[in-house]
């Protein structure tokens, strides 16, 4: 059996490593067109904003230390079209730009996203940049070097987190973003607005409801034009969001969902039979809302790699979705979220209630004890826990989300989050933590 994947980051060497491990026999190839497998490319504004020592700490395995495993991994290797029935893709040599058709068995498609970029955004200057990889990050890092002044488009994870980065090394820093306030995909309003105050108090001039119309500057980008003025820059980093990677999994016939990623089944094949997708490119189930979903995160890319490489072997594994968790920090403030907001369950048609708590993470009388918040939301009429959002200035305690994502996917209830049996000491909370305290709110609201 020979298995081709086209892709070596999270969902594509997950899914190498472990068809390997459940079929020794089988020939494992990996494609990838970059030069840099196995890595990860969530660390990157913490390798530009020094709390990572560098490029390579990322690394997880080398394609050497893969092909020692019996792996086959060909970098600088760009697949540009498949012929399902014949069973092949074409594969091009960007060395030395040989193409040549490659059979396959079975297929992973693991394509991730790309970062979109707008019109004005598509530009010879110098200093304009995007966020997704390590030579992307290493791009910037080059053009941080004597730059005074960073202008950053767009302020959702990417936008916060690199804010704090490029604070850290000294930069006077602009964030702009469209909407009304950032995080707008991941928090309900007032939250929203305290994530906002917190990157103001780090130094950073956000400026929301903001058009960007183009950019100045000759050889190297001098400024940012918006519908109110021009921000002056040496660096512009372009985080507006990013698009699944489909064309090769169109060229293939496979069936895109309404989300606009791969449609898959809870294998991980697509409608060609053979064919399978993974990672940042594909849609999932949603727990919650038993909607197909497209949410590009780490674990979830890495989780399906594993399923589609067993199954690709011969096995049988399902991937059970994924209830929309993330986490992540800017300056002080941890930030976390998983399920529904209001927001998200009202666009959906949900009678929902939300509450909110403002407490303290540990014991109040800890001399350690820093204000916490949480937004619990929960079914009208049913009781059925459908989501929460936190914040913490000591920002590991809104790992507190993963007690929440784990009942959401048994479909749990408010109740029972009430009647958890949740630690306590009072360097970790108080007795009473702050999440039952919410759920005993919610529960008597709804």
């Amino acid at each position: 059996m020979r298995i081709v994947i086209v892709g070596g980051v999270a969902a594509g060497m997950s899914a190498a490593s472990r068809a390997q491990r459940h079929n020794p026999r089988a020939e494992v190839v990996v494609f990838e067109r970059g030069e840099v497998v196995s890595y990860g490319a969530c660390g990157l504004p913490y390798v530009l904003g020094g709390q990572v020592k560098g490029f390579d700490d990322l690394i997880a395995r080398t394609p050497e230390q893969l092909r020692a495993r019996g792996i086959g991994v060909r970098l600088r290797h760009d697949v540009t079209g498949v012929d399902a029935k014949a069973g092949t893709v074409t594969v091009t040599d960007r060395a030395s730009g040989r193409s040549a058709a490659e059979p396959y068995d079975r297929l992973l498609i693991a394509t991730g996203v790309s970062p979109v970029r707008p019109d004005w955004a598509r530009t010879p200057l110098k200093g304009v940049h995007v966020l997704r990889d390590i030579p992307d990050g290493q791009a910037l890092d080059a053009s941080l070097q004597g730059a005074r002044r960073a202008c950053i488009v767009g302020g959702g994870y990417i936008g916060l987190e690199l804010a704090e980065a490029l604070r850290a090394r000294g930069l006077s820093v602009v964030l702009l973003e469209q909407a009304p306030e950032v995080a707008g995909r991941m928090l309900d309003r007032p939250l929203q607005q305290q994530v906002r105050a917190e990157v103001e108090r780090g130094g950073v001039d956000v400026r929301c409801s903001v058009t960007v119309q183009g950019l100045t500057g000759q050889n190297r980008v001098s400024g940012v034009q918006t519908d109110h003025g021009r921000v002056r820059a040496d660096v512009v980093v372009v985080a507006v969001g990013v698009r699944p990677n489909v064309e090769l999994a169109r060229a293939a016939g496979a069936r895109l969902g309404r989300s606009g990623a791969v449609a898959v089944n809870l294998r991980q094949e697509t409608s060609v039979a053979g064919v399978y997708a993974a990672g940042d490119n594909t849609e999932a189930l949603h727990r919650v809302t038993r909607r197909r979903v497209h949410i590009p995160l780490g674990l979830t890319a890495n989780r399906m790699g594993r399923v589609a490489g067993v199954n690709m072997a011969g096995g049988e594994a399902r991937f059970p979705g994924v209830v929309g968790t993330g986490i992540f920090k800017t300056f002080e403030l941890g930030v976390a979220r998983t399920g529904l907001t209001q927001t998200e369950a009202e666009a959906l048609g949900i009678k929902a209630v939300s509450v909110d708590v403002q407490s303290t993470d540990y014991a109040g009388y800890h001399k350690a004890a820093r204000p916490i918040h949480v937004r619990l939301t929960g079914e009208q009429g049913t009781g059925r826990l459908l989501g929460a959002q936190l914040l913490a200035q000591n920002h590991e305690s809104v790992k507190r989300v993963d007690v929440v994502a784990a009942l959401l996917h048994t479909r749990g209830t408010v109740q029972q989050l009430s009647e958890a049996d949740l630690a306590y000491a009072p360097p970790f909370s108080g007795v009473w933590d702050v999440l039952l305290v919410a759920a005993d709110r919610l529960g008597r609201a709804l």
